[in-house]
């Protein structure tokens, strides 16, 4: 009876407030929602990754190349950021991954850490920086983790050599994700065409994809093949699989950062930009040069 009167002295509430709109209940739970999973977030692990297969939790994974953009990745609740190599033509302007240096991704690798709190930072091996033999690419993870604060590197390939090098990487406390299918380090080779298409091909991807997780891998890239066989080797595999360009069955999704937000010159056939950025900032621009040109900006 202390506090039967506590409805009716809060019961003139809704009236008083009535000229504010009420928000919609189901996009209110929403919300909730959301701002408990980013509150309650934790940084992400490699061992997590593999519980969130089990648990049947999809892999949110983005590149990222500079520490403004990662930071809004991170804070956007991306699970994985990877500074990968395809940083080289985006953002550096080549052609190919292929020149890219070891120093020049340590260097972006960098800026993107301080801008990351939760998710699971990756880094990618350039090409020649660990293909001649383990020690090297040894050396060359070892600086990824000590010199940029990353939690992981990434290398292409599943063959037997590239199979024993990850075992020798994971034995020694440096976690590896895997990349099998259309390997861009190898465009002389493969060029950029979707590969599994033949029963060879596929049972070969298959085949490197088991090794790499015998090998250690903690997840692996699986990208431009048939989602058929995509679904086989997610099903085969007990680490997560990430996939881009390899359909929807896969543990996890992966895009250029550039393509999602229309940011890249030509978009790959498997990406979907979200937003054109590249229209929104040419606009922008042409709109600042008109306003000072014009002597509208800045203002008195």
């Amino acid at each position: 009876m202390r506090y039967a009167r506590f409805p009716m002295r809060y019961a003139r509430f809704p009236m008083r407030y009535a000229r504010f709109p009420m928000p919609d209940p189901h996009e209110y739970l929403i919300y909730l929602k959301k701002a408990r999973y980013f509150c309650n977030k934790m940084a992400v692990t490699t061992h997590q990754l593999i519980q969130w297969k089990q648990q049947g939790r999809r892999i949110v994974a983005l590149t990222g190349y500079d520490y403004a953009i990662a930071q809004l990745l991170d804070q956007a609740g991306t699970d994985i950021i990877l500074v990968g190599d395809s940083l080289a033509m985006p953002i550096l302007g080549y052609e190919t991954t292929l020149p890219l240096t070891l120093d020049e991704i340590l260097h972006h690798a960098k800026a993107v850490r301080r801008g990351v709190k939760q998710a699971l930072v990756v880094v990618d091996l350039p090409f020649l920086t660990y293909q001649e033999s383990p020690q090297q690419a040894m050396h060359s993870a070892g600086r990824v983790l000590k010199e940029t604060g990353a939690q992981a590197v990434k290398l292409e390939g599943g063959y037997p050599a590239m199979a024993a090098t990850v075992s020798q990487l994971t034995s020694a406390g440096i976690p590896v994700m895997g990349h099998v299918g259309l390997t861009p380090q190898s465009v002389h080779q493969l060029g950029y065409k979707k590969q599994g298409k033949t029963a060879e091909s596929a049972d070969r991807i298959l085949a490197e994809s088991i090794a790499l997780q015998e090998a250690g891998a903690f997840a692996i890239v699986l990208e431009h093949i048939p989602p058929d066989l995509a679904a086989q080797i997610t099903e085969k595999l007990t680490i997560p699989t990430i996939g881009i360009g390899a359909g929807p069955h896969c543990d996890g999704q992966v895009l250029v950062t550039s393509d999602l937000l229309g940011l890249s010159e030509k978009q790959p056939p498997f990406a979907k930009a979200y937003v054109n950025l590249r229209s929104t900032i040419t606009q922008a621009v042409q709109d600042y040069s008109l306003e000072v040109r014009e002597r509208k900006f800045p203002e008195l």
